[in-house]
């Protein structure tokens, strides 16, 4: 006779149907065409080399000044305007703001020799100027997201541009301090000065995407694998799943870096840590942060695990501005382009400190 095992009852009930149709879509999202991005309504107002300023007009305009994006050199923009509804940018552009984006666009073997003196000075320094004359605004708001507010915070520094207000998120301003979220043994041997990525450079001359994305692999460990587990787990909702699928694949859509600009980051700006200690120069002007008054937004990411706090702070104090503001989001390092909050807090913080229409 057949027995009846007593943990029948602690066996929850298997849905055959709900289960196929989550693992269809588990694999069909796993083999679909690439989504559609950068949705918002834009247009080509500057380009230099590989560079290309993109404008953002407002839905109907609200502020005079406008705001300027700066992204990192590793992963392409379009984060900042992934989909309807996912888009730091539409929600700008529908709160009254004009936007520009600096596209740095994606580098061939041509321009190894491209370093962050020419980035800054030869595309974001005359861009920033193109985008004055396009609006005809009298100043601009520099928004800096991860490396690229170090290049912002870096070109605020030297330049003469009106800057009105300077907004930072998750900046690795001491580069230094970003070497924590490595394994103790490789952040002791880099922060000695016993590995060397001269020889890499010389050889590679252009760093391709993949070693890029190696790193970021690394680095992000085990949130990598354990994506593809959350796919899984919420395959019976389409909303997560296209978002999903739209983040996989800006995490793997990394584009050329420069071996110059490589070479700078580590050996100037880690092993030697000249941002904190004053001591970079570009094109012989000296990067002094005192030199930046604008008004000052800086934002973390409480669960960030690229760039920690502590890299990010020390701009607060070493900046001339008297408007300070420091701001920490309960998200990760990506987090905060992905949701309302971080919209709506910098809307709230411009709101007070530009011009309206």
């Amino acid at each position: 006779m057949a027995m009846i095992s007593p943990l029948i009852d602690y066996i929850p009930s298997l849905d055959i149907t709900k289960e196929q149709k989550r693992w269809n879509r588990f694999i069909n999202r796993l083999n679909d065409p690439k989504p559609k991005v950068n949705h918002t309504s834009r247009q080509v107002v500057w380009k230099k080399n590989k560079s290309t300023l993109w404008h953002y007009p407002a839905v109907e305009k609200k502020h005079e000044t406008p705001i300027f994006i700066v992204y990192s050199l590793v992963n392409k923009p379009y984060i900042f305007d992934l989909a309807p509804g996912i888009s730091a940018i539409e929600q700008f552009v529908n709160r009254g703001y004009e936007v520009y984006l600096l596209d740095w666009g994606v580098l061939g073997y041509e321009d190894k020799g491209i370093t962050l003196d020419d980035y800054i000075v030869d595309h974001l320094q005359k861009a920033v100027k193109r985008a004055l004359r396009h609006s005809n605004a009298e100043d601009i708001t520099i928004w800096g997201a991860c490396l690229g507010g170090v290049m912002a915070s870096i070109y605020a520094a030297i330049s003469e541009e009106p800057i009105k207000n300077l907004i930072l998120s998750t900046p690795p301003i001491d580069f230094r301090a970003v070497t924590q979220i490595l394994p103790e043994k490789l952040a002791e041997s880099i922060l000695n000065n016993e590995i060397s990525v001269d020889r890499f450079v010389d050889v590679n001359g252009l760093i391709p995407p993949r070693y890029l994305h190696y790193l970021c692999r690394f680095i992000s460990s085990p949130i990598h694998f354990s994506s593809y587990a959350t796919l899984l787990n919420h395959g019976y909702n389409d909303k997560f799943a296209d978002k999903w699928a739209r983040m996989d694949m800006w995490t793997k859509d990394h584009v050329p870096m420069s071996g110059e600009v490589l070479r700078q980051l580590y050996n100037d700006l880690i092993i030697d840590n000249k941002l904190i200690r004053g001591e970079l120069f570009v094109r012989e002007k000296r990067v002094n942060f005192q030199n930046i008054q604008a008004n000052l937004l800086v934002m973390t990411a409480a669960n960030d695990n690229v760039v920690p706090e502590e890299a990010s702070l020390p701009i607060m104090d070493l900046v001339s501005s008297k408007d300070k503001t420091y701001e920490k989001f309960v998200t990760g390092h990506i987090g905060m382009f992905l949701s309302n909050k971080c919209p709506d807090f910098m809307d709230k913080w411009l709101a007070m400190r530009t011009k309206q229409v």
